[in-house]
This record gives C-alpha cells, structure tokens and sequence, in this order.
C-alpha cells in the first residue's frame, strides 16, 4: 500500500467514527444512552435467545470478567436473566427478560433507522459498493487465530 493510500484511508476511517459517534464510549451509533459493549451484548443475547456467556464473550472478543461486569449491568437494568446452563454447574446462560426483550427492539429499530438515513445519503449507484466495501474491511479485520 502506498503512504497516501494508507494516510487517506486512515483519515476516512477516523471522520467515519467521529461522525458516527462510535468514539462517545457512553453511547450506542444508534444513539441510545447505553454503553456500546452492552448494546452488542444485547444484539448476541436478542439473536440466540439463549447464549452461554463465556460464547458471549468469544463472540464480542472481551475478556471474561468484563463480560461478566457487562452482564451484571444489563441484569440490573432487569435486561437480562443469568439461569445455569443444564448439565454444567458453573455455566452461565444469558436470557432476555420481557423488558430486554423490548429494549433489544428498540435498538435494533433505532440503529435500523439510523443506518438507513446514513445509507439513503449515497447515491443509489455507489450504496451497494459502500455495504460490499464494509463487509471486506469487518472481514479483513478479524486477527488471525
């Protein structure tokens, strides 16, 4: 990669987080007053309905005990219910409560809304190259095991 290529795509990158807000630790994108860590726990949690919480934490690449401290604060938002995992005594099973259950559904509409007024912004003949453009970055971004 050539050094203006690699200073134009870092700088693209960096207004897109400031822009988005992604670098407000306090907020989700989709602007709701939550944590980001905890609304992509509520995302993983919404989507298995039941999800072990050590694969939560493989799934959000965050050590153990800061999943656990995540999961403590959805708990007290009364978001989610911890029930031990059948068959094993010390796993922990993550399940939305009634109220998570809306909460994850009003994020989930909120953050739709939100990147469908960011996309409705690109020219129809260049969205489908900007979505295909993110999903090469989010792959070319996983570390190698």
């Amino acid at each position: 990669m050539q050094s203006g290529e690699m200073e134009a795509a870092q700088e693209a990158l960096m207004r897109f987080v400031r822009n988005f807000g992604l670098h407000q630790p306090d907020r989700t994108p989709c602007g709701q007053p939550l944590p980001v860590s905890e609304a992509h726990a509520m995302v993983e949690v919404a989507r298995e309905g039941r999800i072990r919480q050590v694969e939560l934490a493989r799934r959000l690449r965050l050590e153990k005990s800061t999943v656990s401290r995540l999961v403590t604060n959805l708990a007290g938002r009364g978001w989610v219910h911890r029930e031990t995992a059948d068959g094993d005594g010390r796993g922990v099973l993550l399940v939305l409560t009634d109220a998570g259950a809306t909460a994850a559904a009003r994020q989930a509409d909120a953050r739709r809304d939100r990147l469908t007024a960011l996309l409705d912004r690109i020219p129809d003949d260049q969205r489908a190259t900007v979505v295909r453009a993110l999903q090469i970055l989010a792959e070319a971004s996983v570390e190698p095991s």
